[in-house]
């Protein structure tokens, strides 16, 4: 852990199931997914390898779609559905002191780009097709249907 920062939180994902999503940069479209997930991924200063292996996994076994009775039993894989990962950083976000958010807990680029480009390409491994990804660092406009609505949200701090 970064001794100066004692506050440094995991690594953090959202994650709609959607019935579609997109995203542009300055209004032009950078990726786009029909029925699957849109994933936003926040990365801290001492998120590791071992914390993709373990979101990789819990996304792919996730099951949120529905089966032939409504009730949701299917994963991922299940319903060959598509992944957009959009990388973002105010996941990290600190709010306790006042009204203005902290991002101190994020991690810079020489550790979250890595980190990111592994989460995608793991996912794309195990989902048996390309990930979709936005732009790391860029502005980004993000479009999508969230199908239910379905929304989890992870933590790698809560593996157990």
């Amino acid at each position: 852990m970064n001794p100066k920062n004692k506050y440094l939180c995991n690594m953090r994902i959202v994650i709609q199931r959607v019935s579609e999503a997109s995203v542009s940069i300055k209004g032009t479209m950078k990726s786009s997914i029909q029925q699957g997930f849109l994933i936003l991924l926040g990365i801290g200063e001492d998120d590791t390898e071992d914390d993709i292996e373990w979101l990789v996994k819990k996304v792919v076994n996730l099951r949120v779609f529905d089966d032939e009775q409504g009730v949701m039993n299917k994963s991922i894989l299940d319903v060959n559905g598509n992944i957009l990962v959009v990388s973002q950083f105010t996941l990290m976000a600190s709010y306790k002191k006042g009204n203005r958010p902290s991002y101190i807990r994020a991690a810079g680029h020489e550790i979250s780009i890595p980190l990111y480009q592994l989460f995608c390409e793991r996912l794309t491994a195990q989902l048996g097709k390309e990930v979709a990804t936005g732009e790391f660092g860029a502005d980004m406009q993000v479009k999508l249907v969230n199908d239910g609505p379905v929304t989890i949200c992870m933590d790698t701090k809560n593996k157990e």
